[in-house]
């Protein structure tokens, strides 16, 4: 899935970069290359993370997924837990939730339809997040060229609508991810501003990892407890949390934040190469077609954000 990361909606201008930490002449390539790295991290990860469901389940993989990505970051942050307000733990909190819910349903999502049409439901919440932030008509095109590509994926290995041979259920848990998608954008730009460095990033998932054990454990039982099964949910975690996370924060060192977001919008696309390269699930035309709607829904939606 999609990492908790940068949203495609996340364009408002960071602060001046000083001197030393502007991209150089020639340089941007550099930058461009650690996003695109960053995506294919995350969609191979989430591959990863389905050929490791059958032996936890989708609760059990985001169990090992928070958790071993939650004690890499606290190891690497070693984030203070002293002088923070009750609004600041509030704040966190609510990151941790919105982290937990997002991973929980897309798990669930991609436990039942192909890893790219999930990706491409999963990104509507954010665009459509994108759309009403920008209150330009102009969004409204880009809503509707999404909404053309989801009725097209509807049809789904059917040739008709009503979602086809995609699950249902399935369609809608990748709706939820979206939707939660959405609200971890919110909290995680609050929860940057009360937070120093990638300490609050921590500490939500650390509470997003608290949450989601009593689920895993449930599904899973002792299973999460092979050595086997937990070496491949290190490998689900760093590849698509721990890695992504390190590559995004140093290519926005560098990289505006809207170009970001529109390298961003790709990673539909990447959650269908990796499901093809990895899982052999293949896509028809059709499909490729509603996938690259989307993607260009969602270009098209930050582009026109104001500066």
């Amino acid at each position: 899935m999609p990492a908790p990361s940068p949203s495609l909606t996340q364009t408002a201008a960071p602060a001046r970069p000083s001197a030393s930490l502007r991209p150089r002449k020639g340089t941007r390539f550099g930058p461009v290359a650690l996003v695109v790295s960053a995506g294919v991290s995350v969609q191979f990860g989430a591959a990863l993370a389905v050929m490791v469901m059958p032996r936890v389940g989708a609760a059990g993989v985001v169990t090992l997924r928070l958790a071993a990505a939650a004690l890499v970051l606290l190891a690497l942050c070693r984030p203070t837990v002293r002088g923070y307000t009750r609004a600041d733990w509030g704040t966190v909190v609510a990151f941790g939730v919105a982290m937990a819910g997002m991973n929980g349903l897309f798990y669930q999502a991609i436990d039942r339809i192909p890893l790219g049409p999930a990706v491409t439901l999963e990104v509507l919440g954010p665009l459509a997040l994108s759309v009403l932030v920008s209150r330009r008509l102009v969004n409204l095109l880009w809503a509707g060229l999404a909404l053309g590509g989801v009725v097209l994926l509807s049809g789904h290995g059917s040739g008709g609508f009503g979602f086809g041979a995609l699950d249902p259920l399935g369609a809608a848990f990748a709706v939820g991810a979206g939707a939660m998608w959405a609200a971890y954008i919110v909290f995680s730009a609050r929860t940057g501003r009360r937070f120093p460095q990638a300490d609050g990033l921590a500490l939500a998932m650390a509470v997003a990892a608290v949450i989601s054990l009593p689920l895993g454990a449930v599904q899973a039982g002792s299973a999460l407890l092979v050595p086997s099964t937990l070496a491949l949910g290190l490998g689900v975690a760093v590849l698509s949390s721990v890695l992504p996370y390190t590559l995004e924060l140093l290519a926005l060192r560098r990289l505006p934040a809207p170009t970001f977001a529109i390298l961003m919008s790709l990673e539909p696309a990447i959650a269908a190469a990796a499901g093809f390269l990895v899982l052999h699930q293949a896509m028809s035309p059709l499909d490729a077609l509603a996938i690259a709607l989307v993607i260009a829904a969602s270009m098209g939606a930050v582009r026109a954000q104001k500066p």
